[in-house]
């Protein structure tokens, strides 16, 4: 009989704002199945998961109506918290990843660090305050739910560009990247990656 060594998690996560679900494999292909009501959200969402090779479902209801800061913000909450789950105790992974993608005109820079502990700096300036229906602003706001929620130190910095477009895709992008390098194994490391014994 074999083992299922895959690391999935599934998280649901309903308030009277939005109601959300997340299904992510971190050793999935990159295939997804994205529906936030938000399309540029959706296409961010559906990159991450392309270029992480994770395979990812989001289905979220939220209070569009009012706008879309709610919707973004707890996808991050519930992605960074099916993250976790899937890591579960972090035995063999690289722990660090980090990535510089290029997209046209922009140039985007994400390290990270599986630590178990939280900590973001988001270093991109926004030239609109829309792409699509998506605010721009919310980038921050949906990098800080999920790292925080996943218990990592993340970096995401802008090196060139003027498109904001493109700007949000090289990061949702390099943030994958370097993700999948963060999680991906190696047979050298015995356990966790850390002095202390722990993650």
């Amino acid at each position: 009989m074999s083992i299922d060594t895959r690391r999935t998690a599934t998280v649901t996560r309903e308030t009277k704002e939005t109601k959300i679900t997340v299904t992510i494999d971190l050793d999935g292909t990159g295939r997804s199945d994205i529906s936030t009501g938000i399309g540029f959200f959706d296409h961010m969402l559906e990159g991450f998961a392309k270029h992480g090779f994770f395979d990812l479902t989001v289905k979220a209801e939220g209070d569009l109506h009012v706008d879309g800061h709610h919707t973004v913000e707890d996808c991050g909450i519930v992605i960074g918290q099916a993250i976790a789950k899937a890591l579960g105790d972090k035995a063999g992974i690289r722990r660090y990843g980090y990535f510089i993608l290029p997209m046209d005109d922009a140039l985007m820079l994400a390290s990270l660090d599986l630590c178990g502990r939280f900590y973001l700096d988001f270093q991109c300036e926004m030239a609109t305050p829309k792409v699509g229906e998506f605010e721009t602003q919310l980038a921050v706001e949906f990098f800080y739910a999920l790292a925080s929620n996943a218990a990592m130190n993340l970096h995401i910095r802008q090196l060139a560009g003027h498109n904001d477009h493109h700007k949000l895709e090289a990061a949702f992008k390099a943030f994958a990247k370097a993700l999948d390098m963060a999680t991906s194994k190696d047979p050298r490391i015995d356990g966790v990656l850390s002095t202390k014994g722990a993650l």
